[in-house]
């Protein structure tokens, strides 16, 4: 295992993969940790705008073209995008069910499946995990 590859890797991925790498912690954190405190709020506040940075960010990357220059990688991005403000909103009205369920499907489907698709041969974080 080497930093190597992401680190030789444009601007605009490492900036990504860092983003998402800080996101995937603070979700795993938030999903152990008391929920309504405090610290939830504020490392929530914090998590939303890593994983609006990992959403933009992804717009700037073109490995996988399966249309164009998009990817179904992209479409989690947009659907990351729209859902964010959607669950700051359902917490804020107090929603606390569908708070939760729209967190964990942006963490499963942005943070999980999407970082699984990163470990694939040929792209760099399987280069930084399994060496080129």
């Amino acid at each position: 295992m080497t930093l190597a590859p992401l680190l030789n890797a444009s601007p605009a991925i490492q900036f990504h993969a860092f983003a998402a790498m800080a996101a995937f912690a603070l979700g795993l954190v938030q999903l152990a940790a008391p929920k309504g405190t405090i610290p939830h709020r504020a490392i929530g506040w914090a998590w939303v705008a890593l994983m609006a940075m990992v959403a933009v960010t992804a717009f700037v990357i073109h490995e996988i073209r399966l249309w164009g220059p998009w990817s179904p990688i992209h479409l989690l991005a947009i659907y990351t995008l729209i859902m964010l403000p959607l669950a700051v909103l359902h917490a804020r009205k107090h929603r606390v069910v569908n708070h939760r369920n729209a967190m964990i499907s942006i963490f499963v489907g942005a943070l999980i499946i999407a970082g699984a698709f990163t470990f694939l041969p040929g792209r760099v974080m399987h280069a930084v995990a399994f060496g080129p």
